[in-house]
């Protein structure tokens, strides 16, 4: 068998695969809420002895784009993605983070003309350079009215400082009414906290899915996941497959979710 028709056997082999992950999945299978940390895009750039890690995070915002489409032809309502820690603003080369911030602003860019898709915005802007700030707000401006696929992009992102802000606008919003701290403190609950978050009015995440065999949160969505199932992908971002998701699809739609009961 020549080289050509044996890949031509294995691509016929992978659809016939997808096609059966897709019919073991229901629409009341499928969570309502997908989040996603696409890892290693730094590693499959090395691996593949480019010249510059920014050929992984352009791979691996090309995979973000693909991995949208493969959730909202699912019927996954909302996505979180892990675009920029205030960490990377802190701690990544200055070369590396110039790519990194002209690589998102045309992300969001593009999904923000994706017909139907809703773009948000969670993170500190006031962190950010003031071109990609831009960038990012005229994408949710755009978007506003849409129902469809709604996309969160965490740029500028931390679950520890998300949580400090939410609970600095409770009690500056406490404050406005004339409160006292002993109030506050008496009918502070968990609910309201999780309304003054950056995702507030949202669903917490169903499932949250990390590429690259990494197995920790990276301060992503710290208080939403308190109930998230978590699946891990062995493949490095750029190279996540519809089949990988389509795995983790399942595995979810087995498991017996308690909710800490």
């Amino acid at each position: 068998m020549t080289a050509h028709r044996a890949g031509e056997g294995r691509g016929l082999l992978y659809r016939l695969y997808s096609s059966r992950l897709r019919r073991m999945l229901t629409p009341e299978s499928v969570p309502h809420h997908v989040a996603m940390m696409i890892d290693g895009n730094r590693r499959w750039a090395r691996q593949a002895g480019l010249p510059s890690v920014a050929h992984g995070h352009r791979a691996g915002a090309a995979k973000m784009h693909e991995f949208l489409r493969w959730c909202d032809d699912l019927g996954i309502r909302v996505v979180s993605l892990y675009l920029l820690s205030n960490d990377n603003l802190r701690k990544r080369d200055s070369r590396e983070l110039s790519d990194l911030i002209e690589i998102i602003a045309e992300l969001a860019d593009e999904l923000s003309h994706e017909p139907g898709w809703r773009v948000q915005i969670v993170g500190r802007s006031d962190a950010l350079p003031p071109e990609l700030a831009r960038v990012l707000q005229t994408a949710q401006e755009r978007t506003a009215g849409n129902t469809g696929l709604h996309v969160n992009l965490a740029v500028g992102y931390g679950g520890r400082g998300e949580i400090v802000d939410a609970v600095r606008s409770i009690i500056a919003q406490h404050d406005e009414r004339g409160g006292s701290l002993e109030e506050l403190a008496a009918s502070l609950t968990p609910e309201q906290i999780g309304e003054h978050l950056y995702t507030g009015g949202q669903a917490d995440p169903d499932l949250v899915i990390r590429t690259s065999g990494e197995q920790r949160l990276s301060d992503f969505l710290l208080w939403q996941s308190a109930h998230s199932e978590f699946y891990f992908v062995e493949a490095l971002g750029p190279d996540l497959r519809e089949v990988d998701f389509l795995r983790a699809i399942r595995d979810f739609a087995t498991r017996d979710r308690r909710f800490g009961s």
